[in-house]
C-alpha cells in the first residue's frame, strides 16, 4: 500500500459550484458579508456537498479512533499506561464531555477499538471487534506497528469512512480517545514540520506538571529521532512513531475525501493525522474544518501548516471530540442560512422610470418610421 495513491482518486472540489455559491450569496437579502465566517461555511459546504443551495447537515455522526501508546509507560500523561478503555467506558456510559455534549446535540458515536490495551471482553464487541493490536511499541526505542499492522490500521480507517458515507453521513465530528497519543502526535508534526521537540510538545489532554511535560518532551525528542529517516514514507512514518489509532484516523480522513464526506478536526491527534493526509494528498483538506484550537503547540503549527483556520478557540484540552462538537453548530447554522434566506425580489422600476421608458419607446418608433 502506498498513501501517495490517494492523491489520485480525491478531487478537488468544482470550483462551478463555489463560484455559483458565492453568486447565490450575493443576492440574498442579508448584504454579502454580514454574516462573517458563516459566509465561508456555507460555500465551503456547498463546494464539498457539489450542492447549491446546501443541503441540511442533519445526519452527524461521531467517530472516536481509541489506543494505548507504549511510550506512555514513561510517565508522558496524567494517566496511567493502558488506561485508554477507562476513557471508552466513560463515553459509552455517558459520563464524558463528549458523550454530554454528543447527547446534547443528539449525535450518535461510534468507537473503534484500533489498539487498546485491554481484555475484548471489559468492552461491547462493536466496539473491540475492530482491534489492530493490542496497544503499540515505545516510539522512543521501536516502532509502533509492523509495516503490516500499519496498512492494516489505514485499511480499517478506509473501511470505516466507506461505511458512513455508504450510510449517509452528512458530517463527521472526529476525535480521538488514546493515552499516549498527543506524544505520536506531537512526534509526527514535527518531523513533518521540521522542528524540534520543544516547540510542538504540550501539556496534553489532563494538563500534566512540569515534571512530566519534561518526560514528554525527552520522548518526543527521542522518537523524532528514529522518524526522520523515514519521512518519504507516510505509511512507515506511521509504522515507526504513529500508532494503530493514528494509522486508522489518517486512512479515515484520506478515504473521506475522496468520498466527498466533510469532517471537523478535533483535536492534535486528529490535526497530526490530518498532515499525514495531506503529505499523501494535497487536495484531502480541501474536506477536511479545523473544529477547535486546543491551545497544543504541535496543533496550531499541523492547522498552519495546511492552511486551516479553526472555528473555535476556547483551550478545550479534553480531547475526545469534544471541541470538534462545539463547532458543530456553526456548521449547521451555516448551512441553514445559506440555504433558506430568501433572495432579494428584482426591484421593479418606478411609475417615472416606466414613464419615461415608454416615451423613448414611442420615439424610437416615429424615429424609424420616418
Amino acid at each position: 500500500m502506498n498513501l501517495d495513491d490517494f492523491s489520485d482518486l480525491i478531487e478537488r472540489p468544482d470550483s462551478g459550484v463555489r463560484r455559483d455559491a458565492e453568486e447565490r450569496r450575493e443576492r440574498l437579502t442579508v448584504p454579502p458579508g454580514s454574516l462573517g465566517r458563516l459566509d465561508e461555511l456555507g460555500e465551503w459546504l456547498s463546494a464539498a456537498q457539489s450542492a447549491v443551495p446546501v443541503k441540511p447537515v442533519d445526519n452527524v455522526r461521531m467517530v472516536l479512533f481509541a489506543g494505548d501508546h507504549g511510550v506512555a509507560e514513561l510517565g508522558v500523561s496524567a494517566r496511567s499506561a493502558g488506561s485508554a478503555h477507562q476513557l471508552v467506558r466513560a463515553v459509552l456510559d455517558g459520563g464524558s464531555a463528549s458523550a454530554v455534549l454528543a447527547r446534547r446535540l443528539g449525535v450518535p458515536v461510534r468507537i473503534i477499538d484500533a489498539g487498546l490495551d485491554c481484555d475484548p471482553a471489559l468492552l461491547p464487541e462493536e466496539v473491540v471487534r475492530h482491534r489492530v493490536r493490542r496497544s503499540t511499541g515505545r516510539i522512543d526505542i521501536e516502532d509502533a506497528l509492523t509495516a503490516e499492522e500499519a496498512e492494516q490500521a489505514v485499511r480499517l480507517g478506509v473501511r470505516i469512512a466507506d461505511e458512513e458515507a455508504d450510510s449517509g453521513t452528512d458530517v463527521v465530528v472526529l476525535g480521538d480517545l488514546s493515552v499516549g497519543g498527543t506524544t505520536a502526535a506531537a512526534t509526527l508534526i514535527a518531523a513533518l514540520c521540521g522542528t524540534d521537540a520543544s516547540v510542538v510538545t504540550g501539556r496534553g489532554g489532563a494538563l500534566i506538571d512540569d515534571l512530566t511535560w519534561m518526560r514528554k518532551c525527552t520522548a518526543v525528542r527521542d522518537a523524532l529521532r528514529r522518524a526522520r529517516p523515514v519521512l518519504g514514507d507516510q505509511l512507515e512514518l506511521l509504522a515507526t512513531v504513529g500508532g494503530a489509532d493514528l494509522a486508522a484516523m489518517t486512512g479515515f480522513l484520506l478515504q473521506a475525501a475522496v468520498r466527498r464526506m466533510p469532517v471537523i478536526l478535533d483535536g492534535v491527534v486528529a490535526s497530526a493525522c490530518a498532515l499525514v493526509g495531506q503529505r499523501a494528498a494535497f487536495r484531502a483538506p480541501d474536506s477536511w474544518l479545523a473544529g477547535q484550537l486546543s491551545g497544543e503547540p504541535a496543533q496550531a503549527k499541523a492547522l498552519d501548516r495546511m492552511a486551516l483556520t479553526p472555528l473555535l478557540e476556547l483551550g478545550v484540552t479534553v480531547g475526545e471530540g469534544s471541541g470538534a462538537l462545539l463547532a458543530l453548530p456553526l456548521v449547521q447554522a451555516a448551512a441553514a442560512l445559506a440555504a433558506e434566506l430568501p433572495e432579494r425580489a428584482e426591484e421593479a422600476p418606478a411609475d417615472g422610470d416606466t414613464a419615461d421608458a415608454d416615451s423613448a419607446e414611442a420615439a424610437e418608433t416615429t424615429e424609424a418610421g420616418r
